[in-house]
């Protein structure tokens, strides 16, 4: 039985060779790539992203892959958004007010509070929400490993918060759609199971 294929967006910002290698760790065909018709047979796809938001949102409008990112979270297949990746997902974002986001989820994201350094690069603590939701599943007392200025509403599809000046969106779900603020890829044992409990629900809508 061949590995599940997963497409990784690649519209040119930074270096996604450690996410793709991770998800290849845990038993997934992954794939950087910009090709619409690959992300939409993929079984899965993964929304990365680094930077700024605006910059984000041009280079994938530039790259034509905010379409099909819209229909791969809309078709019930798994997908995923990391770091700034998370952010796209949103209607807006008070970095780059007057760039729309996805708009997959609702509401806006928002800067840190002044009270804490920006930007939150660190280690820190997963505080769950959800605790019976299939991305946490197996993680005990979970650290993951942040670098973001700006983060997700709180509200009822955070799974997991950290603490950073008051509670922080960490990892988000909405049905198919999950996100997290962290970069799983970086954050060692913790971060690849996160990984791994995305990639189980791959090819579930298909059988």
């Amino acid at each position: 039985m061949s590995e599940p294929l997963v497409a990784v967006m690649d519209y040119g910002i930074g270096n996604l060779r450690s996410a793709q290698k991770a998800l290849i760790r845990v038993g997934v065909d992954a794939r950087l790539t910009a090709d619409p018709a690959l992300v939409a047979d993929a079984d899965g796809v993964v929304l990365p992203g680094v930077g700024a938001f605006g910059a984000c949102m041009k280079a994938l409008h530039c790259a034509g892959l905010a379409g099909p990112a819209i229909e791969a979270a809309a078709s019930g297949r798994p997908f995923i958004g990391i770091c700034v990746g998370m952010q796209l997902l949103y209607i807006a974002s008070e970095e780059s007010p007057q760039v729309d986001g996805l708009g997959i989820l609702s509401g806006e994201v928002v800067r840190l509070p002044d009270t804490v350094k920006r930007p939150q690069m660190q280690w820190n603590r997963l505080e769950l929400r959800q605790p019976d939701h299939a991305s946490v599943a197996g993680l005990d007392d979970p650290w993951l490993y942040f670098v973001h200025s700006y983060s997700g509403p709180i509200d009822d599809t955070n799974v997991a918060t950290v603490d950073y000046g008051g509670p922080v969106a960490a990892i988000v779900a909405r049905d198919n759609v999950w996100a997290t603020q962290c970069h799983p890829e970086k954050s060692s044992s913790a971060g690849l199971a996160l990984l791994a409990n995305w990639a189980r629900g791959l090819g579930q809508e298909r059988r």
